[in-house]
């Protein structure tokens, strides 16, 4: 992933959870860094959570200006995208070498969760719901599916089960509560276990909801045995 690796913060010495958590449109692996200990987590059991940065590249709708993103976006609107879909099929691939390189690190698949902000929920999204192993589970914030056209029915079967949270601000002007609520929809037909917040901010988070998030780890940590 170009020349910098991935920030690391390990809440304990022998973490047995990771947490690949990826930031959005022109932030980069530090953004969401400060957020761990807000989280409230306890001592144990360990979780590493991983913050890569995205490739620098030009970005469509901002005119070409180049700038880290895990995909290019060719159009912006409120309640639609149109999306560069083989730039999420290469992000997806840098994220399943992350998920690689936490198993080559006794962390098993079931143990690793993906998270992600804006566009790196959107990629966090695609990559887990069409991996060929099953998941932790699935943190999608402020975001949306930018390609249903890649969740086939098979690619999506061993992730039929996880769980996810899904959080999303109600007066969000960047991405829409409607394309929030649309990817909410369409997993929840599908049969998907997921979990619906909302919060009164803008394109953002906020302690509530970090602390939301905190609480649901510490159940899914718990359900899984650690």
């Amino acid at each position: 992933m170009e020349d910098q690796l991935p920030l690391e913060v390990e809440t304990s010495a022998d973490p047995k959870f990771a947490v690949i958590w990826l930031h959005g449109l022109g932030a980069d692996g530090s953004d969401f860094v400060p957020v761990v200990p807000e989280l409230g987590l306890p001592k144990a059991p360990g979780v590493r959570f991983i913050f890569p940065h995205a490739p620098h590249m030009p970005v469509t709708c901002n005119g070409g200006y180049v700038m880290r993103a895990w995909y290019d976006i060719i159009s912006l609107e409120p309640n639609s995208r149109r999306i560069d879909e083989s730039g999420i099929v290469a992000s997806r691939e840098t994220i399943r070498g992350l998920i690689e390189l936490e198993k080559s690190r006794e962390i098993p698949v079931d143990r690793i969760f993906l998270a992600g902000f804006s566009q790196g929920g959107a990629v966090a999204y695609t990559t887990a719901l069409t991996h060929p192993e099953t998941l932790a589970g699935v943190i999608a914030l402020s975001t949306y599916i930018p390609s249903p056209g890649l969740l086939t029915e098979k690619s999506a079967a061993p992730n039929r089960a996880t769980p996810i949270f899904a959080a999303h601000g109600t007066f969000d002007d960047v991405v829409s509560p409607q394309l929030g609520m649309a990817a909410r929809n369409l997993l929840a037909e599908r049969g998907y276990a997921i979990e619906w917040n909302d919060y009164p901010m803008p394109h953002s988070v906020c302690l509530e909801e970090v602390q939301a998030i905190g609480r649901w780890l510490v159940e899914r940590m718990r359900a899984i045995g650690g």
